[in-house]
């Protein structure tokens, strides 16, 4: 059993069926059934079949599968909580982001910017 590198490099497709194939052993790991999986799920044990199989899913399901598979760890540790920066916060005086900014537009695109010898 070869286990596969997720990575940008992977198509979408590619991704799935690996997060379908680690579904799936984590299951078995845990000596569930399908049924008993997706019951404790609660979902449809045809949307744990279609997880394997590396089809997408919503976003809901894939959490209740990861809570009844204690992979949810996983997740936080994959997408972690972002902290502020001390600078950023004493610029902002306390406050969050709430959006990102557009990227500053140079005078001249195209061009790179060089010192001006005329002033």
């Amino acid at each position: 059993m070869t286990i596969m590198k997720i990575s940008s490099l992977l198509t979408d497709d590619a991704i799935l069926a690996e997060i379908g194939k680690r579904v799936s052993r984590r299951r078995l790991e845990l000596q569930l059934t399908q049924a008993k999986l997706a019951g404790q799920a609660g979902i449809a044990k045809r949307t744990v079949e279609r997880i394997e199989a590396g089809a997408s899913a919503q976003m809901s399901s894939m959490i209740r599968l990861f809570r009844v598979l204690d992979l949810l760890p996983g997740v936080e540790r994959m997408l972690p909580e972002a902290e502020a920066r001390p600078m950023d916060m004493l610029k902002r005086k306390g406050k969050q982001r709430q959006r990102a900014s557009s990227g500053r537009v140079s005078e001249s695109p195209g061009e790179p910017w060089s010192w001006d010898e005329n002033t």
